[in-house]
């Protein structure tokens, strides 16, 4: 930034890790404020529970150092996990967030010899029915919790349809990955210990899924995953082991599921504020890609990413030295005015958009963006078709967890009421 150097520590005054900044939607007024005073910013403290006495991190709030470091993972190291404060090597477990190459290049390329092409076209073909039984069941009612019944359920089950669980263990395994979305924000009264209880309930279940898909393999994707085999850097043939697989299921039930839900629920709330732009997109019958982005843009559904200096470097006028912590801020750097024209005007059609919510590219680029994109095109395009109108019947309220939960934030109720179309039966068929 004109006139920073790196002999000056420019600090934020303001503290980004406490929940009630996020009660009411992202701070996008702090973070354009923020930027103001550089991309790269020093906070000083943490006042939480589990940070250790004295320590800071370097808030990454532009989009293009979020991009730089989101990419050069050989600096900006992700084995210590994703959140602001770094997790204990014991407690990180075997997963894509807490690893560098060459572990991460092993994980990732067993993990993505499950999704086939054949895989990808059969979930692809799910997704678009899933979502139209979904709507079926809200229409017919009139009314709904658009969270609950549609935003969650939808990733819910493609996730259930990935790991080929049972229908009968559904409603339980969803009502417990509910417990630990919310158990990050205070008000949500979810204590340390019930949450590691639900924990462990969920890595037990996992245990008896996988453990059930390598007895007695089905045509599904974690029965691929289980057995899956990949030639190492050294030539060895190997295959995820138990508790990968195990980890993996944890992290595609919250993350892959919470994302997408946090998208399509906070979408809609967009879209109800942009009655014409709303409209062009349901007379025109179609949900184009553009949309998906800006949308995705627009609701940034993670926050922040941790990562650990492993050398000294420069990055937006700021030093920072080897074993610093640093956060890249997606929702600050997805409205960068250095590379968004317009940033708070909402564009289907903005072209190009180079969001950063899908971690901003390089080894660590989500692997589930690819079934998200396809999940939000899904919802809308359906949505749009089968109602006239959508009206909030009370507030929304919000999960406000703080972003040392990573997603720091999301719609917890939203109650609609749908207008259907006379005509929508024939045009979803």
């Amino acid at each position: 930034m004109a006139g920073h150097n790196a002999g000056e520590v420019a600090e934020i005054a303001f503290d980004l890790t406490d929940p009630s900044l996020y009660r009411d939607g992202f701070p996008h007024d702090l973070f354009t404020e923020l930027r103001r005073r550089g991309p790269v910013l020093r906070h000083a403290t943490v006042p939480m529970a589990r940070a250790p006495q004295g320590f800071g991190f370097w808030a990454i709030i532009g989009h293009p150092e979020v991009q730089h470091a989101a990419r050069e993972w050989e600096t900006f190291s992700a084995v210590d996990g994703p959140r602001i404060v770094p997790t204990a090597a014991e407690n990180r477990g075997h997963t894509l967030t807490s690893a560098d190459p060459d572990a991460h290049t092993r994980l990732r390329k067993l993990v993505s010899a499950g999704f086939t092409p054949r895989m990808i076209g059969r979930l692809e073909e799910q997704i678009s029915l899933r979502t139209r039984a979904i709507l079926e069941e809200v229409a017919e009612r009139g009314t709904c919790d658009f969270v609950r019944d549609v935003a969650y359920a939808l990733p819910m089950h493609i996730i259930a349809d990935i790991v080929g669980m049972p229908d009968a263990d559904r409603a339980w395994v969803f009502s417990k990955t509910d417990i630990l979305m919310r158990s990050g924000d205070p008000r949500a009264g979810i204590s340390p210990e019930e949450r590691g209880a639900v924990e462990r309930e969920l890595f037990a279940y996992a245990q008896q899924l996988g453990d059930e898909k390598r007895r007695h393999p089905a045509d599904d994707v974690w029965s691929l995953l289980a057995v899956a085999e990949i030639d190492d850097e050294l030539g060895s043939r190997g295959r995820l082991t138990n508790l990968e697989l195990d980890m993996f299921f944890l992290i595609l039930s919250l993350a892959g599921s919470e994302t997408t839900r946090n998208v399509i629920s906070s979408g809609l709330r967009l879209l109800l504020d942009h009655d014409d732009e709303r409209e062009q997109l349901r007379v025109a019958g179609t949900f184009p890609d553009t949309a998906v982005d800006e949308l995705i843009r627009w609701t940034s559904p993670v926050t922040s990413f941790g990562r650990t200096m492993t050398h000294d470097a420069e990055l937006g006028g700021q030093h920072l030295e080897a074993g610093d912590r640093v956060t890249m801020w997606f929702p600050s750097a997805n409205f960068d005015d250095r590379v968004f024209d317009d940033p708070f005007r909402f564009d289907p059609m903005r072209s190009p958009n180079r969001h950063v919510s899908f971690g901003g590219g390089g080894v660590h680029y989500c692997l589930g963006a690819h079934l998200a994109r396809r999940e939000v095109k899904a919802m809308f395009e359906q949505l749009l078709a089968r109602f006239d109108k959508i009206e909030l019947t009370a507030e929304p309220t919000w999960i406000a967890a703080g972003p040392d939960a990573t997603v720091a934030l999301s719609l917890d109720r939203m109650p609609v009421r749908l207008h259907q179309r006379a005509s929508s039966a024939a045009v979803i068929r």
